[in-house]
């Protein structure tokens, strides 16, 4: 049976959108590898991610988190291993756009369009209709800016440009690489709202950053990777707890060299 055709909408009282959740996880990654020669940027990773939770994915400069969500999202083939999204790999999705958005950076759209058109062609190719583009201008921001062309958009405006375009489809599964970069504080705490709203709405949200004070803020549990391999998952609150630690001073102490944990 299709995870996908299995989820249901339902509209709450206040007419926001919940979601009832499938069976397993939102994200699965199993054993997954990608080498370039003898060089492996991911090695044998495997961590899950669940509906209903923000799930930070940290690790350092080239750590393999770039690598991991581009083969979680069809874009780079894996060596071994297997990425799954609603229990199937991105390429078998039936229909993606509704299933996952993702940012991958914020240089996407062509720097000639305007913020509108570029949503528009994106929603033109994935059967959506247009009056959603007119109401995602208004939820990420973007405002009377949407009409100008993005080669004049500062790096936050085509953040949340790129936000707008993963949340077109109004997907279960939200992949988002650092959205938080080029965002002044209100609009890191505009993000956070989205990204806990999310969530409440029954949404998985895989989120990289490396602004660990305000993934602190947003995340249910965290997965961290080093040279390619999982560290730790767990709920963030019990990384917390340990002996009063901020989650950077737990991030430090599991990242150092020759400092694993247990991975669970």
């Amino acid at each position: 049976m299709n995870p996908v055709s299995d989820t249901r909408d339902r509209i709450t009282p206040r007419g926001s959108v919940a979601r009832e959740r499938p069976d397993g996880p939102a994200i699965a990654v199993t054993g997954l590898v990608k080498a370039y020669g003898r060089t492996r940027a991911v090695d044998d990773l495997s961590f899950t991610a669940s509906y209903g939770r923000v799930v930070g994915f940290l690790g350092p400069n080239g750590a393999g988190k770039s690598t991991t969500l581009r083969m979680l999202l069809g874009l780079v083939t894996p060596t071994a291993g297997v990425a799954t999204i609603d229990g199937r790999p991105y390429r078998e999705l039936t229909d993606p756009a509704r299933t996952v958005g993702a940012l991958l950076g914020a240089d996407a759209a062509h720097p000639g369009r305007s913020g509108r058109d570029h949503l528009r062609v994106l929603a033109r190719g994935a059967g959506i209709h247009a009056q959603r583009v007119d109401e995602l201008v208004d939820q990420v921001g973007l405002g009377p800016a949407a009409r100008r062309r993005v080669a004049g958009y500062s790096l936050g405006m085509r953040q949340r440009l790129g936000l707008a375009a993963a949340l077109l489809g109004d997907p279960r599964v939200l992949v988002l690489d650092e959205p938080a970069n080029g965002l002044d504080p209100a609009g890191i705490h505009w993000l956070r709202d989205l990204l806990r709203s999310a969530a409440a709405e029954g949404r998985a949200v895989l989120i990289s950053s490396h602004v660990l004070s305000e993934v602190s803020q947003a995340v249910d549990d965290v997965v961290i990777i080093r040279a390619g391999r999982l560290v730790r998952q767990a709920p963030v609150a019990d990384l917390l707890i340990r002996g009063g630690r901020s989650l950077e001073e737990a991030y430090l102490d599991l990242t150092a060299g020759g400092s694993e944990g247990a991975a669970r």
